[in-house]
């Protein structure tokens, strides 16, 4: 018995889309950018060392990326400023997500590396990735596809406020 095709048309958005000519994580933090654009880029905060935005094609809703903003790929090569500033923001990052989402569990790692699994190798960035009992089920394993039960710009909109209090450059309020 064959399987039934299911469509995930966003998909085309990633494949087709116009690619920045530089490291992406660089071009959404660049000082031409600024706050203006930040919810535009899915940006919650930007910090001195680091800053913290929403995947743009997460594996699962409310995906966050914390990021250094010194373009590197090796976790040795921060500074122990840009390091401590990079491990805080993830741990700040953790507990606001889970509050936000009442997520009952998370998933935090770093992928060193393409071998690795590393979609942006040439860039170091964290992975936070909120849980839920059940929240997985058989269209990644039948279908090799996601279900997201929610918009990014929702995903944006409910986290915004939970960020709003740490240190750093703001988009204006929802």
């Amino acid at each position: 018995m064959s399987n039934p095709p299911i469509w995930a048309p966003w998909r085309m958005d990633y494949i087709t889309g116009k690619k920045p000519d530089g490291c992406v994580f660089c071009a959404i933090q660049s000082d031409d950018r600024g706050p203006s654009h930040h919810r535009e880029d899915l940006v919650l905060v930007v910090q001195e060392h680091a800053f913290v935005c929403l995947n743009r094609y997460p594996f699962a809703a409310s995906h966050l990326l914390v990021i250094p903003r010194r373009h590197l790929s090796n976790l040795s090569d921060l500074t122990e400023a840009e390091y401590t500033s990079t491990m805080l923001l993830v741990r700040q990052s953790a507990e606001r997500l889970k509050a936000a989402t009442n997520a009952e569990g998370l998933n935090i790692g770093m992928n060193l590396g393409k071998v690795a699994g590393a979609g942006i190798a040439e860039h170091l960035h964290a992975h936070i990735v909120p849980r839920w009992s059940g929240d997985s089920n058989f269209m990644p394993v039948i279908a090799d596809v996601r279900v997201m039960p929610e918009y990014l710009d929702d995903s944006w909109r409910r986290l915004y406020p939970y960020f709003a209090d740490l240190p750093g450059s703001h988009a204006d309020a929802p």
